[in-house]
C-alpha cells in the first residue's frame, strides 16, 4: 500500500442514499458527518459540521476528494459542482475516486480477503458490477465495471463469489450491505496524486446520454 500524503483532505461521498462528508489530516480522520435518505443533500451543513469537529477553516483544506460513482447521478453532480466552485475560489487540488474502489477499501477495512464483486443499482432492473481481488494490504480491480441484468447476480452467488453493495439486499437477501463512506474515500485520496482540474471531473456513467431535441418553434401567420 502506498505511503500516505501529508495533506488536509475534504471528502464528499454522495453517490448513495447514505451521504457523508469527512476531513482527514496526514491520513488520519479528523471529523465526519452523514445523513441518510431524502432527495436533497444538506452539503454545506455537513461540511460546516466536520470543519468544526476538525477545528479547521475552509482555507486550510488542500484537497477535495469526490466519489464519482456509479450511483446517484444527482448526488454525484452536487459533489462535483461544489468541488469545482471550491477550486475556483481557493485553488485546492481535486481527486475523483470510483465508488467501487471505495467499497473495495471498505472490504479491506472489514478484514475481507479473496475475490469480491461490488454491486450498485443501475435502474431498469440492471446493476453496475465490478470485480476485485481483496488482500490485507489493499485491493486490485480485476473485472472491469459493467452493467448487467440484476438476475445475473444469482449466477455469481452460485459460484461462491462474495457480493456486496449499498442496496444488495434488493436482489440478494444474504448479500453484504456496505455503503461507500467519505472517511474511506479520504483514506484512498491520501495515497493518490492524480489530481485533476474541476472541468475534468465527471460522474462514472456507463449508459449513453440520450435526449430528444425539441422541435423548432412554429411561426404562426
Amino acid at each position: 500500500m502506498k505511503e500516505k500524503l501529508s495533506m488536509k483532505i475534504l471528502a464528499l461521498e454522495f453517490s448513495s442514499d447514505h451521504r457523508s462528508v469527512a476531513i482527514s489530516d496526514n491520513g488520519n480522520c479528523r471529523g465526519s458527518a452523514s445523513e441518510t435518505g431524502g432527495r436533497n443533500t444538506h452539503a454545506f451543513a455537513l461540511i460546516e459540521k466536520v470543519l468544526a469537529e476538525a477545528g479547521m477553516e475552509r482555507e486550510e483544506i488542500q484537497c477535495i476528494a469526490i466519489g464519482t460513482g456509479p450511483g446517484s447521478y444527482t448526488g454525484i453532480r452536487t459533489a462535483i459542482s461544489l468541488a469545482q466552485g471550491w477550486q475556483l475560489g481557493l485553488k485546492v487540488k481535486l481527486l475523483g475516486i470510483s465508488t467501487m474502489d471505495c467499497l473495495a477499501e471498505a472490504a479491506v477495512n472489514k478484514g475481507r480477503t479473496g475475490r469480491a464483486h461490488f454491486v450498485i443499482d443501475a435502474q431498469r432492473e440492471e446493476v453496475h458490477v465490478a470485480g476485485y481481488e481483496i488482500k490485507p494490504e489493499g485491493f486490485a480491480n480485476v473485472d472491469a465495471l459493467k452493467i448487467v441484468p440484476a438476475a445475473e447476480l444469482n449466477s455469481l452467488k452460485k459460484e461462491g463469489v462474495f457480493l456486496a453493495g449499498p442496496e444488495i439486499e434488493r436482489w440478494l437477501p444474504d448479500g453484504k450491505v456496505i455503503f461507500p463512506e467519505a472517511r474511506i474515500l479520504a483514506n484512498i485520496a491520501a495515497r493518490r496524486t492524480d489530481f485533476v482540474e474541476g472541468e475534468k471531473l465527471e460522474p462514472i456513467y456507463l449508459r449513453e446520454t440520450t435526449f430528444v431535441k425539441a422541435p423548432p418553434p412554429r411561426i404562426l401567420p
